[in-house]
């Protein structure tokens, strides 16, 4: 498994799901450092995170705004996406807070 430089759904024990480049992958810690990273917040549109690497989401998903690079803690599974899931995961409008004044 070399998923290395490739667009991947990561599932970490506590943190949650990230969407992003895998630049490096530790199997002794399982530690992963993701680049252009967006949080999956929340998602409709998919089953699991098996179609959402396949499909994409869609209707009310919760993905937060690109970060560089993040690196995960306790990663619990990898899965490459699929030229189609790309798509729509970079373009997905970003779900965030609006400052107040």
């Amino acid at each position: 498994m070399d998923y290395i430089g490739k667009k991947v759904i990561v599932r970490c024990n506590r943190a949650g799901v990230f969407f992003g480049t895998l630049k490096e992958y530790d199997n002794t810690t399982r530690e992963a450092v993701l680049g252009d990273v967006r949080r999956v917040h929340y998602w409709e549109g998919a089953a699991s995170l098996s179609q959402m690497a396949m499909e994409g989401v869609g209707g009310n998903s919760r993905l937060t705004m690109v970060v560089p690079e993040m690196a995960v803690m306790e990663v619990i599974e990898i899965i490459p996406c699929t030229d189609k899931a790309i798509e729509c995961l970079e373009n997905f409008k970003v779900w965030k807070i609006l400052k107040r004044k």
